[in-house]
Formats: C-alpha cells, sequence, structure tokens
C-alpha cells in the first residue's frame, strides 16, 4: 500500500469516526431531551397523579410548623392539604428550612411550594409565583411587660434610638428601614424563637413578627406582652408561592382556593389555630401587590 492509498483510507476513517460520533451525540441530545421532558413534568400533572408533593415552611407557629414526626402543621399547612386533596393527593412531605431559605430552597428544588404564610412583596414577586391571597394580617411588637420605653410603632423605635429585633428574610426588616432605623440597630436573628430570647435577655427593646407569632409568645409568657396600642407600618397578604414555571399549578390553586378560602371546610380547618373571620382576604388582588 503506497502513501497516497494510506492517506485516502486515514481519511475516510477519520470520516467514519466523525459520522459515528455525531451519531451517537445526536442520540444522547435526543434521549437527553426525553428524559427532560419527563422530569419536567409539571407539578399540577403530579398533584394530578397523586404523586407526594414536597411543602417548605419554617417554624412560624400558628402558620406552618413541624409537629411529631415532622408532622405539617399550622393553618397555612392545614389549607394546604385540604387544596391538594381537592386537587387530587394527599401526599406530603415537610420540609422544614429556616425562614430565610425559603425562595432558595424553592429555587433549589428542594420542595415543591412554600406554605410558610409568605407575605407577597414585589420583590419576592420577581423570584416566585403567588397564588392570590391566603388572608391578611400584620406585625405584632413584642416587648418587655409593662412596655416600659412606651413603644408603639416602629417609629417610636427609631426616634429613641434603640434596639429592633427581627428575622432575617422578615419583610420587617425592610419595613423598619424604609421608616429610618438605622441598620446598626437593626438586629437579625434566625427566626421567633430568638426573637423571643433577644427581647427577655434585654439584647432589643422591641421585636417584630408575625402578629399571630409574637402574640402566643405573650400569652404563653409574662416576662413580655404586645405593645398596645400598635401602629403596623403596613398590612400584608400571604400566599402559597411556587416557582415562576408553574403557572398552571397557580391557576389551579387560584380555582380551588375561590370557592375555599373563607368557607366552612376551611374555617373549621384552621379554627384551632386563631385564624378567624378577620384574618379573611379582603379582595386585594396579587398582581396589585406585586407592583407597589
Amino acid at each position: 500500500m503506497n502513501e497516497q492509498q494510506q492517506t485516502k483510507i486515514g481519511i475516510v476513517a477519520r470520516r467514519a469516526i466523525l459520522r459515528a460520533m455525531l451519531s451517537i451525540g445526536i442520540a444522547a441530545v435526543l434521549i437527553g431531551s426525553t428524559v427532560g421532558a419527563a422530569s419536567a413534568q409539571s407539578l399540577l400533572d403530579k398533584i394530578k397523579n397523586g404523586e407526594t408533593i414536597r411543602i417548605g415552611f419554617s417554624n412560624e407557629i400558628p402558620w406552618a410548623y413541624p409537629g411529631e414526626n415532622n408532622e405539617p402543621l399550622g393553618f397555612v399547612n392545614a389549607m394546604t392539604l385540604d387544596i391538594l386533596k381537592r386537587l387530587g393527593t394527599t401526599k406530603v412531605e415537610p420540609v422544614v428550612t429556616e425562614w430565610g431559605s425559603l425562595i432558595p430552597g424553592l429555587q433549589a428544588g428542594r420542595f415543591d411550594i412554600i406554605t410558610g404564610g409568605m407575605f407577597i412583596l414585589p420583590e419576592r414577586c420577581r423570584n416566585v409565583l403567588f397564588t392570590e391571597p391566603l388572608g391578611r394580617g400584620a406585625d405584632g411588637l413584642l416587648v418587655p411587660n409593662g412596655n416600659p420605653k412606651a413603644l408603639h410603632s416602629y417609629q417610636d423605635v427609631r426616634d429613641k434610638g434603640l434596639t429592633f429585633v427581627t428575622a432575617a428574610g422578615y419583610d420587617s426588616v425592610a419595613y423598619a428601614q424604609e421608616v429610618g432605623i438605622p441598620d446598626d440597630k437593626i438586629m437579625q436573628v434566625g427566626g421567633p424563637a430568638e426573637i423571643l430570647q433577644a427581647v427577655k435577655a434585654g439584647r432589643a427593646d422591641a421585636g417584630a413578627g408575625d402578629y399571630f407569632t409574637v402574640k402566643k409568645f405573650a400569652d404563653e409568657d409574662d416576662s413580655v406582652e404586645l405593645a398596645d396600642p400598635f401602629t403596623p407600618p403596613v398590612t400584608g397578604y400571604p400566599a402559597f408561592a411556587f416557582l415562576p414555571d408553574q403557572q398552571a399549578t397557580v391557576d389551579a390553586f387560584n380555582a380551588v382556593m375561590k370557592d375555599y378560602i373563607g368557607s366552612e371546610e376551611m374555617m373549621r380547618t384552621v379554627a384551632r389555630y386563631g385564624y378567624t373571620k378577620a384574618s379573611l382576604p379582603d379582595g386585594t388582588p396579587t398582581l396589585d401587590l406585586c407592583k407597589q
């Protein structure tokens, strides 16, 4: 075999190898696309098929919190179970995390729904899809018993140069900053229990958190109370939160919620957690809340 023949054979062989590699690559892409399509099954399909849905929440009594064996308790979790049942599944897997990790956890695929009672805020609307509101509420201000500093608003805390404590990721951090409480006077902690401890120990003069949560602290601990009267900075509207690509699931939740929210069934479900008719949403739509 001369050199010219060897060269031709080498070219043919290389072309054959390239064609084989290209074929393998196309096949891999097709297989990958098929697998991707299967893994991209919508959350709504999973619900309708009766599959297990992972719900993410923090330890926020009475909104959403873990019971024995991680049982999902709290009125938002109770609503979630009712709505999922109507849509097709009774299987849930609770995933408990710190409040500040809820949106990152959803984005990372650790769970499918945030059920922690997260308020609808414009900055959050850029990262998640909210359903229509499932209620409305406001912060409460936790102070030492007797309210020795006479605190009745965030502005009082600001004007008196006092230390304010709340949880990292709470909307109350932004509210405190907006009214002008200096950052070095805003203590950010892990969650409600740490807020209580900071106020009890005197590390903070006042602590803000969801009204239901801090009221429970005040009812059960004589060393603290709720500031009364108290002017909250804003009324909040909690909702279920989903990944931005789950519009169909949000639409399905909203459709169920039209008849469910405020129904006798719902009110029976949430009564044990202190949710009353006064907590029902007032018709303010999520679209407006995301624009504010």
